[in-house]
């Protein structure tokens, strides 16, 4: 605010009040000036930041524009070898622990106590529900046979219904000390197993796998074109402690499942296996993929997966 000058001298501004003082900054009529500035130049800086902004919106609508023109909306730019997943899947095994328990790998129950074990029930048949598309139109999906892989642009389904005896009604197998854990393998685009046969078959598959290729081999030779999936105890004292183990509806992931092209209503493959062990014991399991392009290496958890089961 601008001083009265008298003679050669400024006189101070008139005191005053707090609410005085606010309302000739808001507004004041001597000097035209709202907040302090005049309507110029509110103007001018009014224009200057929307010349700023402007500026600074257009260069990043470029960046974004130049950018996604080397991206595609249905497939990953770097892929298999070249991409940070590599070429190699892993396992994953459902039901999963409370999330309480994030890191652990533990599946323990009472299977005589209902309240105990429906957790693993109920952790399941939402696992199914939701992987399989359940509650969702079943969009592209055919039918899959090994005569009869998925056209171009289609998909193959998954029936729940081929896992019996592994199924809700069942409470899959929790109430009994032959609870049933699924697997998925991990979806890599693009990628296609390279299957073994008979000739081929590596030194350290368990032998109860190879015997059962074999045995396909000979009864149903349109049918080895699988992923073949092994699951073993760890330790020695593990094996004795596993009685029998069942795969449904069959002992490794079919290749008419991929590759995965990102088409929509695609469904990996899942195992389910049923294990009848011994109670009260702690039991360490791997599970294995068996293809020549899947290599295993524990400590990574490349191509298999570990858990414990325990039964009271």
């Amino acid at each position: 605010m601008a001083d009265k000058k008298i003679g050669e001298y400024y006189a101070p501004p008139p005191k005053m009040g707090k609410w005085e003082g606010f309302k000739k900054f808001i507004w004041n009529s001597e000097t035209s000036q709202c907040l302090g500035r005049t309507g110029s130049s509110w103007a001018k800086i009014l224009l200057f930041y929307i010349i700023f902004y402007a500026a600074l919106t257009g260069f990043f609508a470029a960046i974004f524009a130049v950018f996604y023109q080397t991206l595609e909306v249905d497939k990953p730019k770097w892929m298999l070898d070249n991409g940070l997943i590599g070429s190699n899947p892993g396992l994953g095994f459902r039901p999963m622990p409370p999330e309480a328990n994030v890191e652990s790998t533990l599946v323990w129950y009472e299977s005589s106590k209902k309240d105990n074990y429906m957790y693993w029930v109920e952790e399941t048949e939402r696992f199914l529900k939701y992987h399989t598309y359940d509650e969702l139109p079943k969009k592209n999906q055919v039918n899959c046979s090994f005569e009869h892989p998925p056209p171009e642009g289609k998909v193959c389904g998954v029936e729940v219904s081929s896992f019996a005896p592994c199924t809700f009604d069942n409470n899959f197998g929790y109430h009994l000390a032959r609870p049933c854990i699924f697997l998925k393998l991990n979806k890599i685009y693009n990628w296609e197993p390279q299957i073994y046969d008979l000739a081929n078959l590596p030194k350290d598959m368990p032998e109860g796998l190879k015997h059962h290729i074999k045995e396909k081999q000979s009864l149903r030779p349109n049918e080895t074109a699988v992923v073949w999936v092994s699951c073993e105890g760890e330790n020695p004292a593990d094996v004795e402690n596993i009685k029998s183990r069942d795969y449904y509806p069959r002992m490794g992931f079919p290749s008419f499942y991929f590759p995965f092209k990102n088409i929509e209503g695609y469904i990996p493959p899942i195992v389910a296996v049923q294990f009848t062990v011994e109670t009260g014991v702690l039991i360490n399991i791997e599970c294995k993929a068996w293809a020549r392009n899947i290599k295993h290496d524990r400590s990574d958890r490349r191509g298999s997966v570990h858990f414990e089961l325990m039964v009271d």
